[in-house]
């Protein structure tokens, strides 16, 4: 399974972005997909998930009621839609795939990763 990130930038605080994440490869529509950040000289965070099984969505803490996770499997997409986004969301964002459908949080579950994309938020 091939990804391919995009959508990031600059922002001020309280604006929006969203990111999408291109995926190709056999079978790759029955991969579990998820977003991941890391921010500098921190651990790679789980952000939001959405299963493959039925599409059930989970989110950190941090982003819920404001980031929305996506998937649209006819264009081979899964976009995360950010709102209200605050400076401490200034990270390299990644897209994994899983061929798991639980513990979409654990970055171990995820098998394939896409290149990161680079989301600054100014205060």
């Amino acid at each position: 399974v091939q990804l391919q990130a995009s959508g990031g930038g600059l922002v001020q605080a309280g604006e929006s972005l969203r990111l999408s994440c291109a995926y190709s490869g056999r079978s790759s529509s029955s991969y579990s997909m998820g977003w991941f950040r890391q921010a500098l000289g921190k651990e790679r965070e789980f952000v939001a998930g959405i299963s493959y099984r039925d599409r059930t969505t989970r989110y950190a803490d941090s982003v819920k009621g404001r980031f929305t996770i996506f998937r649209d499997n006819a264009k081979n997409t899964v976009s995360l839609q950010m709102n209200s986004l605050k400076p401490e969301d200034t990270a390299l964002y990644y897209c994994g795939a899983s061929g798991y459908y639980y513990e979409l949080y654990n970055v171990r579950k995820y098998d394939y990763w896409g290149q990161g994309t680079q989301v600054t938020v100014s205060s």
